[in-house]
């Protein structure tokens, strides 16, 4: 039984678990105490020293974050001292600061800039004290844009690069007035060992790190009149975009978001779950392929657990820090990047347009995606597969640009070539998606019946664990899958490259016993990626994944294999799953990069 306490805050008594610290303590009584180093994903830092308290008996002041209640502990956060204190500190940061505020990507969503605005801080005292800097900004990166001069060293980027995800591709350099946020070698970001995955963006609490945008490029394409711009919209963007414009987290907005991309000018609007679904027919026939391979064959060189390739963060990831092991990769490109291949051959026939005349543009919760496109192996169609990629804020700003009001909008509909899906291809959104969608789809092929999970929720792979296994057992196998018989299929799913980093240290050591891997770079998976919305936090990521499930489980199709469409583009266009023609256009490959 957790042991309680009692502490005053401001005259009032509250209880508390033991352990709890005085801001949270603060926070569960009604009283807000500002902050900026603090974050509900990151370990506790009190770097900043905007949460300060005064504690009766103690002449210095705390910082509420890093301060465990004490029991008959008495509180205060209101005095003259704090107020003073907390305000000197706010003057000291925007004096340091490129307030630009009006041109600023971040204005209206800034955390510096609330503080500054609910301080009422309308003089600078130490301003002419702080002798100028030249400050850098790195906008080489297709994905990131570092601006050194919004930066207030609170070091969430760092902590964000080194906890979550591994990485380490930010560090704290030098001291005192000189102290900064470099990279190591204080190279481009588009030269370290950086993912692009963007969880240092959406951590940020000012705009000294954003995504590069490519909002006045479409813009641009759409006022061409001689262009088709064709725009995808990923799974998780239903379930947080709403948050830019006027709804809770966790509402899903398929249809005003529909509504919204035809009354922004795009030719058509259709859905990225349509290539989810062909995703699981290539990704499920692979797993198949190499099982056989492996069990019937004795190949050597074919490399079990496959892992999944949907998230180019993961695969960035995997590519700089664990190259020995690219055979380990599914060889499917990204639902992304088939989706702008077929664009530019399928669609493009079908309709009779000339391909050259397509402008492929995708709406994604990733910052990674931009990467992802402008790899120069995206362009088996003869053209770059996908052209532009945005995030789900900046389709946000595009709405908000446009003034539509997206409250009042009504629930349109994809437009239906490639633009079918099933629930399989919603769940791609969340952490363990992938997976699920998988094992429905191949264990059916496999044994002609439903996957042995009531309602098809597959729900060991469910949840915001970092690392979640299942395994399946396939009896009775149709007469092709005889040598499956028996067989336990074991399945394991990592969100967040440092659980990523588990699992592959596991695999280097021999002790991942898996056939089947998914990663996702992003905690939460898709829906908590470095384009969503800001903020993002555990509380948030769960109510986008109860989106996400109430969405699928609505859904008439929840098998990829069911979806009529992909059906169709088997029998019209790509022949078979694995076939010379879906192997061109579907599948790629990955390189081994310097790790520096």
């Amino acid at each position: 039984m957790e042991k309680r306490i009692k502490i005053t805050i401001n005259g009032d008594t509250t209880e508390v678990p033991q352990g709890t610290s005085i801001l949270d303590a603060a926070r569960q009584s009604g009283v807000i105490i500002p902050t900026l180093c603090y974050h509900k994903d990151l370990c506790v830092a009190g770097n900043c020293r905007v949460c300060v308290i005064e504690i009766a008996g103690q002449k210095r002041l705390a910082a509420a974050c890093a301060t465990p209640c004490e029991d008959g502990m008495e509180v205060l956060t209101n005095t003259l001292k704090v107020r003073n204190a907390r305000k000197h500190i706010i003057e000291l940061l925007l004096s340091e600061h490129n307030a630009e505020c009006t041109s600023c990507y971040r204005n209206g969503n800034c955390e510096l800039q609330k503080l500054a605005s609910d301080y009422k801080i309308m003089t600078q005292d130490f301003l002419d004290l702080i002798p100028f800097k030249n400050y850098t900004i790195d906008n080489f990166s297709p994905s990131i844009i570092k601006d050194d001069s919004k930066c207030i060293r609170c070091q969430r980027c760092v902590r964000t690069c080194a906890e979550l995800q591994s990485v380490n591709a930010l560090t704290m350099s030098y001291k005192g007035e000189h102290a900064r946020i470099t990279t190591f070698f204080e190279k481009s970001m588009n030269e370290v060992v950086c993912t692009n995955c963007g969880q240092c963006v959406n951590h940020c609490p000012t705009g000294a790190l954003t995504e590069r945008n490519y909002i006045e490029e479409v813009w641009s394409a759409l006022s061409d009149k001689t262009k088709f711009v064709i725009v995808q919209t990923a799974p998780a963007v239903r379930v947080g975009l709403g948050e830019e414009l006027g709804f809770d987290p966790g509402e899903r907005v398929t249809g005003k978001m529909v509504a919204a991309l035809k009354r922004l000018g795009f030719y058509a609007v259709m859905d990225t779950d349509f290539t989810a679904d062909l995703t699981i027919m290539e990704e499920g026939t692979e797993l198949l392929s190499r099982l056989k391979g492996v069990l019937v064959d004795k190949r050597q060189d074919i490399k079990l657990p496959m892992a999944t390739s949907c998230s180019p963060g993961w695969i960035k990831f995997i590519e700089h820090l664990y190259p020995n092991f690219l055979g380990h990769l599914s060889s499917c490109k990204s639902p992304q990047q088939m989706f702008g291949a077929l664009v530019k051959t399928y669609y493009a026939k079908s309709k009779k347009i000339d391909p050259s005349k397509i402008v492929s543009v995708s709406i994604m919760p990733c910052t990674a995606k931009k990467f992802e496109a402008a790899r120069p192996e995206m362009n088996d169609s003869g053209y770059r597969d996908v052209d532009y990629v945005l995030t789900t804020r900046e389709l946000a700003i595009m709405i908000k640009q446009a003034g539509i009001d997206f409250l009042k909008l009504p629930d349109m509909h994809f437009d239906r070539l490639m633009g079918e899906s099933t629930g399989a291809g919603v769940i791609f959104g969340a952490t363990g998606g992938v997976m699920e969608a998988a094992l429905r789809t191949a264990y059916e092929l496999v044994t002609g019946r439903d996957v042995p999970f009531e309602n098809l929720n597959i729900t060991p792979v469910r949840g915001m664990e970092g690392v979640k296994e299942a395994s399946i057992t396939i009896e009775n196998p149709l007469k092709d899958w005889a040598f499956l018989d028996g067989v336990q299929l074991k399945c394991a799913v990592a969100h967040g490259l440092t659980n990523a980093k588990f699992i592959m240290d596991a695999l280097k050591e021999g002790k991942a016993d898996y056939h089947f891997v998914e990663f996702m770079a992003c905690p939460g998976g898709c829906l908590g990626g470095g384009g969503q919305p800001i903020p993002t936090n555990p509380e948030i990521r769960k109510k986008r994944a109860l989106a996400i499930y109430a969405e699928d489980s609505g859904m008439p199709l929840r098998k990829s294999h069911q979806n009529p469409e992909i059906v169709k583009i088997y029998k019209d266009f790509l022949g078979k799953p694995l076939g010379e023609k879906s192997h061109k256009l579907l599948h790629t490959t990955y390189i081994k990069r310097t790790n520096f």
